[in-house]
């Protein structure tokens, strides 16, 4: 089964190949769900270390409709990855009634190529998983990231089941959403591909001065003076479990 650790910086992907992790999903934003990392970082994780890597493809947060325009971002952003030798994209298409636009999947999953094809939880916003699970096999994706259509995948448990029982090996199921040491080998009875989950810790900003009264995204809620990051120590324990 493969540990894939989402990473938002060349310290968390250093720490996931220290940890023993084998893939990254490299994204942007965190407090958007992940959009598309930088090149810079990219091509940093690519020579640094030797994990699969596996490059989110998400223009903008929020939801998965996207423009034409933001599709031919989304294309050259595939051919910038490709180009960086990455091994995989992470993407998510949906009609405005919420059914998986399997055409514009298609395009870019033969874009990609030789590149493994992920779809991450844009299916958790459907309106009928089972629907559109076919619908992502049908458009060529290699594996789905999915909660089982739950905040959480603790949640999700018995929706993961049938979807893993629904693919039947014809695509690979990852589960993610609240994947931890608690819980995995709870997952692991399901018998995915692979499980998806941060290690996340956090720490204080070395900043000194710290400004008040202003949050950089208009999002109070945000901390701007606190650095998230993968935590090797829990990457080696989950990896423990499955050795």
């Amino acid at each position: 089964m493969t540990l894939e650790i989402c990473a938002y910086s060349l310290e968390s992907c250093l720490a996931a190949a220290a940890g023993g992790a084998h893939r990254v999903e490299l994204c942007a934003s965190p407090y958007e769900g992940g959009t598309t990392p930088s090149a810079g970082l990219i091509q940093a994780v690519k020579e640094q270390t030797s994990l699969a890597v596996s490059v989110m493809i998400r223009p903008r947060g929020g939801d998965f409709c996207y423009s034409e325009s933001e599709l031919a971002v989304m294309r050259a952003d595939i051919a910038l990855a490709k180009q960086l030798k990455a091994d995989g994209i992470v993407l998510g298409i949906l009609h405005p009634d919420g059914q998986v636009n399997i055409e514009q999947t298609a395009a870019l999953v033969q874009l990609a190529h030789p590149m493994q094809v992920t779809f991450h939880r844009a299916i958790d916003m459907t309106p009928d998983y089972t629907a559109a699970l076919e619908a992502v096999i049908e458009a060529g994706c290699h594996r789905v990231l999915t909660s089982g259509q739950k905040n959480t995948a603790e949640e999700g448990f018995d929706n993961l089941q049938q979807m893993i029982s629904q693919a039947k090996g014809r695509i690979e199921i990852m589960i993610g959403s609240g994947v931890n040491t608690r819980n995995a080998s709870k997952f692991a009875t399901l018998k995915p591909d692979a499980l998806h989950f941060t290690a996340k810790s956090s720490r204080d900003s070395v900043m000194q001065f710290r400004q008040t009264g202003i949050a950089m995204g208009g999002l109070p809620a945000v901390p701007e003076y606190e650095i998230m990051y993968a935590d090797v120590q829990k990457i080696q324990a989950m990896v423990a479990i499955f050795e």
